[in-house]
């Protein structure tokens, strides 16, 4: 079966540690046989005209939107298309397994504290990561949903609008194939690595988990938020990289 994994961000980088994330990707791909395609900005070339330039869409949004429609033209040419963010990192590659067949999003364990201070794990969807099958409906369901959501949306709109949120509530109305593998991780969880923290919110993220996580998305926003910096990604990214796989 011909698979493409796909992958974009502007250039340059704008973290170091992006770098290691990206090779753990294209090496996984290589590892197993699978075509490999990474663009930059060319990304939002897919996208129609008036949103192209629609200042009220963050890039955030774009992209999200650009991705599935750029996932569509390749199964033009490949039996699945593989999306993986720029900051997940392929921590396992030898369990980093692509689902059997259709199509599938990544698993959300949000570990953080609630207002009152207790540890809580908020279980949801993302799409850092997601396969999908050619003539499997979940691609262009998805795909023209957020398209329609933005065109009918004019309102002031969050930068998970068609992304995390959007597949969450479609995944808790529909029950949409998860890659359980495929996780992400919380700033919470980074410091517990890192030795930092008490060590609870690895492990919820890890009794939360189904299967090992062989993939996780390092949330690069946690440093545009000022809760992980450049160089506590980076020593996260030497650690994990050291696992077989967080289980």
């Amino acid at each position: 079966m011909s698979v493409c994994v796909l992958q974009s961000h502007r250039a340059p980088l704008p973290h170091p540690w992006l770098a290691a994330c990206l090779a753990s990707a294209r090496d996984w791909a290589v590892q197993r046989g699978y075509d490999y395609h990474f663009v930059d900005d060319d990304l939002f070339d897919v996208l129609p005209e008036d949103m192209r330039h629609r200042d009220d869409i963050g890039a955030v949004i774009k992209s999200d939107l650009a991705r599935l429609r750029f996932a569509q033209t390749l199964l033009g040419s490949f039996e699945r298309v593989v999306w993986l963010d720029a900051d997940v990192l392929v921590i396992a590659p030898r369990v980093f397994d692509v689902p059997v067949s259709g199509s599938a999003v990544g698993r959300e364990n949000w570990v953080q504290s609630d207002r009152k201070g207790n540890l809580r794990n908020y279980r949801k969807v993302h799409n850092a990561a997601m396969v999908f099958s050619r003539g499997d409906s979940l691609l262009g369901f998805y795909a023209d949903s957020a398209e329609r959501l933005l065109r009918a949306n004019t309102a002031a709109m969050p930068p998970q609008f068609i992304g995390p949120k959007l597949l969450t509530a479609l995944h808790n109305t529909v029950q949409l194939p998860v890659w359980e593998s495929a996780g992400m991780m919380s700033p919470m969880v980074g410091l517990d690595l890192l030795g930092e923290g008490n060590g609870r919110a690895l492990a919820v993220l890890r009794e939360a988990h189904t299967v090992p996580v062989a993939a996780l998305n390092l949330c690069s926003s946690s440093c545009q938020r000022g809760e992980l910096n450049d160089t506590q990604m980076a020593a996260i990214i030497d650690i994990l990289l050291t696992r077989e796989a967080l289980s």
